[in-house]
């Protein structure tokens, strides 16, 4: 069932200086590393070092296989839907049809700790590029620095959760490099250290599938390529390309035996990047395609982060707010009459209302009975006012006392998302979800869980209990919510989740984050029959977040990945000089359907570009965006240039292979 599996190398008990030069080194200790792993030796055809820990995974002890027992099971796996789709692009040798064959398996190593004679055993002061994706951060830190004192010139991707300690270690890093290793050039240097999260790589596909249309945007040097999902006409008809046609959706929907969407479903699954031939024969299909390319405007305003300078409505609420308004409007209308019936000024008359009111005035004996009666009235405004004046006080105290305290969804709360997990994935997502303008309610059952602090400064309610248990999803409004995101690190719990959230809204939008790809094949096909008018997705967060680290292995730049289904398109920056593929190529010549389209042109001159294109331009008139969308199909691409690509992992990986990565026996 998982497929046949490479054969694993003799462990010895002395450490062994590793056999490879130039190879691909990665350490982690859980899914995103065996994924990594298998990208680059399935993918791009890399000799690969995979350091993993001994033992069993101690977050996940239900799965009965150790850490090196599911990486070789997943590698082989991978090698099988690689094998039976055709493989890459490039030849593997005469006479071969195994794209795989001959080649290295993947050296799989076991240790506790990326310590110093660990990187001596896997090559790491031979090797090109070493990816350190431990989930702990100070983890990934302590062996970046290590790995950089071993090999100056090594290519380091390393995994942070914190954006800010990121930008300061890949500076930091990036100066070791430069000071190590004087010769390196600027492209080199700009590449030697990159900093990635997996959270902040699959957050924007994953709250994508909480909005209506699924529409995905990537940005450019200030522009934003937007890619949405259309519907199939009716009528047998295509629909509308765009400006291109990005992708074909699966053509079995409704069919319970039919594709599931990913790299195994055949012709009747998702197509990426198709010609108009393959475009025009889709009839009944749903596209992806290329809807508007717009200038980015300035990044709004963040939400708030901290209670300070909260409204008043976070500390009164709307009935007393009112109740003091009635008060307010009863004074006034006094100090009017006093004024009209006693012919006094109209100060001096609010004066002598106020003292009536806090009962500090005379009392109006042998004065006029309109005086007299306007006293009387302004006793009973007091009176009025000194319940209104303690309720206030109460709650005061009490939203201060509460400010630290989580919400509870409003009553009346309709359109909103469910978010179940508060977990690193989660934490991304919330955040996002809340900079698009969506309502949120949170169910998590840890207290002290990640994300507890930004929903709380985010004033996002959040429900604390199991979501197992009987309740709790009604107590987050699900009856009225317009999808689920399950982002839980369990797929059972996900799982469980979807199935009573559908039982109670059957076309409830519901999103799963499942580990396993058989399992997570069966789901999807069971709740799509089952629903068939409900949008069902499933999605992997190493499976997302995987190719942008295996690129930046490769020492170049991914823009962004946008899921089609459960396979990934990508978005990079790429020169065109040394890459036969497009050098002295037509646009139109340069398309290869289902691997790779040329979509810009970046017209700036290399002296004066900058190295990271997935940054906000700076604002300047004199320095417009240098990027053509609109180019012309018979201009002829030229060394010197560099465009941005749309790519299927394996067309990417075509483009990117390094000669004499593969290594036959």
């Amino acid at each position: 069932m998982l497929g046949p599996v490479p054969p694993l190398p003799q462990q010895s008990h002395q450490p062994q200086r590793s056999p490879f030069s130039g190879h691909m080194v990665v350490c982690g200790d859980d899914a995103l590393a065996q994924r990594l792993a298998g990208e680059l030796r399935y993918v791009y055809g890399e000799r690969v070092t995979l350091v993993l820990p001994p033992g069993r995974d101690e977050h996940r002890p239900e799965l009965p296989l150790t850490g090196r027992g599911r990486a070789a099971a997943l590698f082989g796996r991978m090698s099988q839907a690689m094998n039976r789709n055709g493989g890459t692009s490039w030849p593997a040798g005469p006479g071969s049809g195994d794209t795989n064959a001959g080649v290295e398996a993947v050296r799989i190593l076991e240790a506790a700790e990326p310590s110093d004679e660990v990187f001596e055993e896997a090559g790491v002061a031979q090797a090109a590029a070493l990816a350190l994706v431990y989930d702990d951060d100070e983890r990934n830190i302590r062996a970046a620095l290590a790995a950089r004192r071993l090999n100056p010139r090594l290519r380091l991707v390393i995994r942070l959760y914190n954006r800010k300690l990121g930008q300061y270690l890949e500076t930091l890093l990036d100066q070791a490099a430069a000071v190590a290793a004087p010769g390196l050039d600027r492209a080199a240097l700009d590449t030697s250290t990159t900093v990635l999260s997996d959270a902040d790589t699959a957050a924007p596909a994953l709250a994508a599938t909480a909005l209506t249309g699924s529409s995905k945007v990537i940005q450019a040097e200030g522009l934003l390529l937007r890619a949405a999902e259309r519907t199939p006409p009716q009528g047998g008809r295509t629909a509308d390309p765009g400006l291109c046609t990005l992708a074909l959706l699966s053509s079995t929907t409704h069919d319970p035996a039919g594709t599931e969407g990913s790299d195994s479903s055949g012709d009747e699954g998702p197509q990426l990047l198709p010609d108009e031939r393959q475009v025009a024969a889709a009839t009944g299909r749903g596209t992806v395609v290329l809807e508007a390319v717009s200038q980015a405007g300035p990044a709004g305003p963040s939400p708030r982060m901290s209670g300070r300078g909260a409204p008043l409505s976070q500390f009164f609420s709307r009935r007393l707010r009112w109740s003091a308004l009635g008060v307010g409007l009863a004074v006034l209308g006094l100090a009017v009459a006093s004024t009209l019936t006693t012919g006094d000024d109209p100060l001096h008359a609010a004066y002598l209302t106020l003292l009536d009111l806090f009962a500090m005035g005379d009392p109006a004996i042998g004065d006029p009975t309109a005086r007299q009666l306007i006293q009387l009235l302004s006793g009973v405004a007091g009176l009025m006012l000194l319940p209104l004046l303690v309720a206030g006080v109460l709650e005061a105290f009490g939203s201060l006392r509460t400010a630290s305290s989580l919400r509870r969804p409003p009553r009346g709360l309709s359109g909103h998302v469910v978010l179940l997990g508060l977990g690193k994935i989660g934490t991304r997502v919330l955040v996002r979800l809340r900079e698009l303008g969506i309502p949120v309610v949170c169910v998590e059952d840890d207290p002290d869980a990640r994300g507890i602090p930004v929903a709380r400064r985010l004033h996002v309610p959040v429900v604390l209990g199991d979501v197992t248990q009987e309740g709790v999803l009604e107590a987050a409004k699900i009856q009225r919510a317009r999808a689920l995101l399950a982002l839980t690190s369990v797929d059972t719990t996900n799982l469980e989740a979807a199935l009573y959230a559908r039982s109670v809204k059957p076309d409830l939008r519901v999103t799963l984050r499942l580990f396993d790809d058989e399992f997570a094949t069966a789901v999807y096909r069971t709740l799509r029959t089952a629903h068939p008018q409900a949008l069902t997705r499933s999605r992997s967060v190493s499976h997302l977040a995987a190719p942008s680290f295996a690129v930046a292995m490769m020492g170049r730049q991914i823009l962004g990945a946008i899921p089609v289904e459960r396979k990934v398109m990508l978005f990079a920056a790429i020169e065109v000089a040394g890459h036969r593929q497009l050098e002295g190529r037509t646009v139109e010549q340069a398309f290869r359907a289902g691997s790779w389209r040329v979509l810009a042109l970046d017209a700036t001159p290399p002296e004066d570009r900058r190295p990271d294109l997935a940054m906000p331009a700076p604002a300047s008139p004199d320095r417009p965006s240098g990027l053509v969308w609109d180019l012309h199909p018979g201009y002829v691409l030229r060394p010197e240039d560099r465009v941005v690509i749309a790519a299927t992992r394996r067309g990417l990986a075509e483009l990117l292979r390094r000669r004499g990565s593969l290594t036959h026996r």
